[in-house]
C-alpha cells in the first residue's frame, strides 16, 4: 500500500529488453534521486509513477525492476528513460498524508487543459468513460503515483473529464510539472469507491 506522497522524483536511466520476444518486457533501471535506498531489500515494493514494482536488485543510488509487456501496455512512461515519481511502500509507522492507495493503475487518463491560474494551476484530465462512476467531487484520484483532490467532474458522451488544482509544492516536487496537453498519465480510482461500487453491483441473497 502506499499513500499518493511523492517522496522524490528518480530518472529511469536505462530500459533493457528482458528478451529477444516482439512482446517482451522491461528491465528498468532507475537513480532513484532524493529517495534513501538504505532500508529497502529485494522483492520491496516501490511506486512508479504510481504502479507498484517489485525492487529485483539495488546499489546505493540505483535499484531495478522486471516489468511485463502486459504492465507497459496499461500505463505510461515507465517504457524509456525520463523523470518518475517514486514512493516507497507504506508502513504501520508512517503518516496517512495522501489517502490509501494500492498501485494499481486502472487506467490511462489525457491531459485536455493545463494552465496556470493566479499561484496554482489547474489540471483538466479525460478519464475513460468505465472510471466516471468513481469520481466525485471532493473525491480522491491518483495520477502518475500522486493523491489529488477532484474539483469538479464532467461527464461526456464518451469519456468523463475532471479538474484538479496543484499548488506550487505540488509542481517542485513532482513530475506533473512536465505534463502538457496529450500526455497520457496512469490513473487509480479511489479504494473506498472500488468496494462500494462491487457490493451496491452485488445481487442480494
Amino acid at each position: 500500500m502506499f499513500t499518493g506522497i511523492v517522496a522524490a522524483v528518480g530518472q529511469i536511466t536505462k530500459a533493457t529488453p528482458l528478451s529477444t520476444e516482439s512482446d517482451a518486457g522491461l528491465k528498468l533501471t532507475i537513480n532513484a534521486g532524493a529517495l534513501p535506498l538504505a532500508d529497502v531489500v529485494l522483492g520491496d515494493s516501490i511506486a512508479i509513477n504510481g504502479a507498484c514494482m517489485t525492487v529485483v536488485s539495488k546499489t546505493a543510488d540505483e535499484f531495478c525492476i522486471d516489468i511485463s509487456r502486459e504492465s507497459l501496455n496499461l500505463t505510461s512512461g515507465l517504457d524509456q528513460p525520463g523523470p518518475v515519481n517514486l514512493e516507497k511502500a507504506l508502513t504501520l509507522a508512517d503518516r496517512l498524508g495522501g489517502h490509501l492507495v494500492s498501485g494499481h493503475v486502472d487506467g490511462l487518463g489525457t491531459v485536455v487543459k493545463f494552465h496556470q491560474v493566479n499561484e496554482s494551476w489547474e489540471l483538466v484530465i479525460a478519464a475513460p468513460k468505465n472510471l466516471a462512476k468513481y469520481l466525485a467531487y471532493k473525491g480522491s484520484i491518483v495520477v502518475n503515483g500522486v493523491s489529488l483532490t477532484v474539483n469538479r467532474v464532467t461527464d461526456l458522451a464518451e469519456q468523463c473529464e475532471f479538474s484538479i488544482n496543484l499548488i506550487p509544492h505540488t509542481m517542485q516536487v513532482t513530475t506533473l510539472q512536465y505534463l502538457k496537453v496529450g500526455s497520457k498519465v496512469n490513473l487509480e480510482i479511489d479504494l473506498i469507491a472500488r468496494y462500494v461500487e462491487r457490493m451496491l453491483s452485488v445481487d442480494k441473497v
